[in-house]
């Protein structure tokens, strides 16, 4: 439990009033990377929102990056959000703004003032990701990898403990989803802690890692069988 940067139990999980993964136990070490697998509709999404405040923990125990959810206040979601990274499926990019202040954007919203502190940031996070000489460009000059990319870069920009990464690959074509979990991989290598959701049952059998399930309202990992 030391080095727990999540620990759920008996954790009810509940999207509005419908209660959709009961007796939830998972316990994520610095370090490790999860896939969060299951279909449609299983609680993947409604278990993620609340790893990130967007749902609250009416039930059982919650601690994630030394915060209790079950304890969460609206004013602490910030300062939440500052220790762990969220990549979406959707990207959620300011189109209206180029890439660069699109991350600058974010430095200000969690308390950075120094410019040149600022600056040197947003470009250690994109040469990171391979985005360095696109920071000039508004995201939907990009392609949908590269907006990826810039996303995973965002998350990157408070040095995050843990890495929520929800269906990052969902809206790319199978070469870029690749290379966005390629990724991923170096980071997690880096020492970063990974929970990703994902459909993309490829990656999950190229790229092996312990692997939780959705499924029936309860979650429980899956032994993965080895390929031939």
């Amino acid at each position: 439990m030391a080095d727990a940067i999540l620990h759920l139990e008996d954790a009810a999980i509940y999207q509005r009033d419908n209660l959709v993964l009961s007796k939830v136990n998972l316990t994520i070490q610095k370090g490790e990377f999860y896939y969060l697998i299951g279909k449609t509709g299983s609680g993947k999404s409604s278990l993620m929102k609340t790893l990130y405040g967007d749902l609250r923990l009416k039930s059982g125990v919650g601690k994630i990056v030394d915060f209790d959810l079950s304890k969460l206040k609206d004013k602490e979601i910030p300062f939440l959000r500052r220790k762990i990274g969220i990549v979406f499926q959707d990207f959620k990019l300011l189109n209206d703004r180029t890439v660069f202040d699109n991350l600058l954007f974010v430095l200000k919203a969690t308390g950075w003032k120094d410019k040149v502190k600022m600056k040197q940031k947003i470009h250690e996070v994109l040469e990171k990701v391979g985005m360095e000489t696109k920071d000039f460009k508004k995201p939907f000059e990009l392609s949908g990898g590269e907006q990826q990319r810039v996303a995973i870069a965002r998350a990157l920009l408070n040095d995050p403990e843990l890495i929520l990464a929800d269906e990052p690959t969902g809206n790319l074509d199978p070469k870029t989803s690749l290379e966005v979990m390629q990724l991923l991989n170096e980071i997690h290598q880096s020492g970063k802690s990974i929970l990703m959701a994902t459909h993309d049952y490829a990656l999950i059998v190229k790229f092996k890692q312990k692997t939780i399930k959705c499924e029936g309202g309860v979650l429980f990992e899956v032994v993965q069988q080895a390929t031939i």
